[in-house]
């Protein structure tokens, strides 16, 4: 029986249907959000995997172009791979839903949402986020929810829930805050360099908003809702726990005080296999596979138990950590740039054992990503990709396309750094920032927009101001926490808290934050983005002292630019009938034989009439700016010209004012006599002063130097 819920949020209607469509799910719904629509389903497996050491939850966000009336782009005309806007999304619905599993559930969740309809104005993918929550709730999967999440902007420093696209334009905060009726537990913030305290504000807005969500969910969760399922569990008795704590405790203290990274890691992991290894051997003649298996997971269990809890008494009750920094203190940094002397801007940032290499590439404005999705956006000139290879933490790996986390990486820091970029107008370039990380130790994401920074000035990007960015850690044992500055990736695995902000001395530009606790509060959060700001001007000090401003010129290797513009109804004179003039331009200019060839100019030509033309020899810059000029030169009426012949014929002379332009005298304009041949009075290359008449109904200039004679 199909149900209907609704509510009015913010001036704009949210309905909930549920009992008609994807039945078979243990839960659906379907979300109406003004005219956005998305199903979201929810299934659980039957059996569990109890020996995984990881809860098996896939989110899916999957986006079909019908929803905005697209079809899709390339060959196949079907949706294939998820775009980055989609792979992001189903990041930001994934992220505040996992903590809320309970840590022992291990049966595979699948959470899809199929977006089939798009009102820009009415986000889906926080409309997903609605629905995932829900399906998940009402079904009997064990889930700690609801969740919900919304968006808040601030325009005219008045704050926004959920923004128009158009109120989107014209604010200074981009933030997404998802949390329980509680506590906050996701943020996913842009904002124009705003201040610790207005973000925080912009936070606790958001929050009283999600409020109102989850009040309304637990009204349709009451309705709807099933029992929750019964499900297996891995039973540890306490004399096992007791004899594993006994023989580890110790030793596993001092290996968690080990203040290098690999020793440390290879000692702990060592001593995880030696006590493995000792119950395998004590029990692998009285017990059956399987159930030897069993036992071994749960010591691997006990042995991770207990490094949670000595972990937390290091840093929270003793104020230690492992490589014996304060709290607050950054590792050490260092940096440099131009270490790759072809790439048009590079940059090296180190902070501690993390190490990102970044490269500038400019290119031609024709040369932006096309977006194929379903945002308003269909083209970007900015791009910033992060690339994390196995080798950058000791181990083999996967190499191909990149994951999830490669995207989620990337976005984030091109996300800090587009606050500072140049318009298209002030530099008309296509921007591509390449982030490699070389080593990692915690947060290599933040030292990517350091390093990005770096070399962004280096290429000569005039970028407004430098950007640097710090990881926040936390660490909570009890009503005891401490939070940490610039947290290593063992603090990150065992911590309760990934906070990453970036911005300027002037202000936030992103923040990102994931926990894996049920929430934090207003306290945690103050204290976080105080300690963030400190550690991110100690920063930009490093950085501003390796390179303080960009350069004034583009390396020698990038393409460099001439931008002008010509009246729009000349566009089609230069392009020419199927781009035969464009063409001929370039490879006259450039001296190549074909356009696509490494050394050919670039000309891109916009619909407003401006113009931009890229090379690396300023000489094929002028020849072809000059070439473009002439043809797009407009003829005044009634201006004499000294012309060139160019064509002689039986009604008249043909004659060039300048390369590209053509008109005619006719031949009752060559004399004030008349003329029965123009081949007895002129030939090709002779010079007719001629004064312009006017067009004819073809669009053909017409000259006369009959005029001229009269006078």
């Amino acid at each position: 029986m199909k149900k209907v819920f609704e509510l009015d949020f913010y001036g704009r209607k949210i309905v909930v249907e549920n009992g008609e469509l994807a039945k078979q799910a243990d839960g659906a719904v379907l979300v109406r959000y003004g005219d956005t629509v998305v199903l979201s389903t929810a299934v659980v497996s039957k059996t569990a995997n109890l020996l995984s050491d990881f809860f098996p939850l896939m989110v899916l966000y999957q986006e079909k172009l019908y929803s905005v009336g697209k079809i899709p782009g390339g060959f196949i005309k079907r949706e294939g791979k998820p775009t980055d806007a989609a792979t992001l999304a189903a990041r930001m619905i994934d992220r505040p839903l996992r903590p809320l599993f309970p840590e022992d559930f291990k049966n595979e969740v699948q959470i899809v949402n199929t977006v089939l309809s798009v009102d820009q104005d009415n986000s889906p993918e926080l409309t997903a986020l609605l629905g995932s929550s829900l399906a998940v709730s009402i079904s009997k999967i064990p889930f700690n929810g609801p969740v919900a999440a919304v968006k808040v902007g601030r325009v005219g420093g008045k704050l926004i829930i959920n923004p128009t696209i158009a109120e989107a334009e014209e604010s200074d905060i981009d933030l997404t805050v998802a949390g329980t009726k509680d506590a906050i537990n996701m943020v996913e913030a842009g904002a124009r360099e705003v201040s610790e305290d207005d973000m925080l504000e912009a936070l606790l807005f958001g929050h009283e908003a999600i409020k109102k969500l989850i009040a309304f969910e637990e009204e349709i969760i009451d309705s709807i809702g099933v029992a929750t399922m019964e499900y297996e569990r891995l039973e540890i008795t306490d004399e096992l726990r007791h004899e594993v704590d006994s023989y580890v405790r110790e030793r596993l203290d001092a290996a968690l005080r080990i203040k290098d990274k690999l020793e440390k890691y290879a000692t702990i992991d060592s001593l995880q296999e030696e006590v493995v290894n000792k119950y395998q051997i004590e029990n692998e003649d009285t017990l059956k596979p399987d159930a030897l298996k069993e036992l071994l997971t749960k010591v691997a269990l006990i042995f991770h138990d207990i490094e949670y809890e000595l972990f937390r008494n290091i840093v929270v009750k003793e104020k230690t950590r492992a490589d014996g920094r304060k709290m607050d203190e950054i590792r050490p940094l260092s940096t440099d740039i131009d270490l790759l002397p072809r790439t048009h801007g590079s940059a090296l940032f180190t902070r501690g054992q993390t190490q990102a290499l970044a490269t500038v590439t400019l290119g031609a404005l024709g040369e932006h990503q096309i977006l194929d999705g379903l945002g308003i956006e269909d083209a970007k000139r900015f791009m910033l990709h992060y690339n994390f290879p196995a080798f950058s933490v000791g181990e083999t790996g996967r190499y191909g396309a990149p994951g999830r986390r490669e995207i989620g990486h990337g976005a984030l820091g091109e996300r800090a750094l587009s606050y500072v970029i140049p318009s298209e107008e002030e530099f008309p370039y296509t921007i591509r920032v390449v982030s490699e990380i070389l080593e990692s130790n915690g947060s290599s994401s933040q030292a990517t927009i350091c390093a990005g920074t770096m070399a962004l000035m280096a290429a000569g990007v005039p970028i407004k101001k430098p950007v640097a960015g710090i990881a926040m850690g936390l660490i909570t044992n009890n009503k005891d926490y401490t939070i940490l500055t610039d947290i290593q990736g063992m603090e990150d695995h065992l911590g309760d808290m990934d906070f990453k902000v970036a911005g300027t001395r002037d202000g936030i530009t992103a923040l990102q934050m994931d926990i894996k606790i049920d929430g934090i509060n207003k306290k945690i959060l103050k204290e976080a983005l105080a300690q963030a700001k400190k550690a991110r001007f100690e920063i930009l000090d490093v950085i501003e002292k390796q390179i303080k401003e960009p350069r004034k010129e583009v390396s020698k290797y990038a393409p460099k630019t001439e931008c002008f513009m010509i009246n729009p109804d000349k566009i089609k004179d230069v392009i020419g009938r199927g781009g035969e003039m464009i063409t001929k331009i370039i490879l006259e200019c450039s001296n190549v034989n074909t356009v696509n060839d490494i050394n050919a100019v670039k000309v891109d030509i916009e619909d407003d009439g401006r113009v931009v033309v890229y090379h690396t020899d300023r000489e094929i810059i002028n020849k072809t700016v000059e070439r473009i000029k002439n043809i797009a030169r407009e003829v005044e009426m009634g201006k004499i010209y000294t012309t060139k012949v160019v064509s002689v014929e039986d009604f008249g002379v043909f004659v060039e004012l300048w390369p590209g332009c053509e008109g005619l005298i006719h031949v009752s304009q060559l004399d004030t006599k008349r003329v029965d041949k123009p081949s007895d009075l002129f030939k090709v290359g002779d010079e007719i002063i001629a004064i312009a008449t006017g067009y004819d109904k073809k669009g053909k200039l017409n000259l006369s130097r009959k005029e001229l004679l009269k006078k």
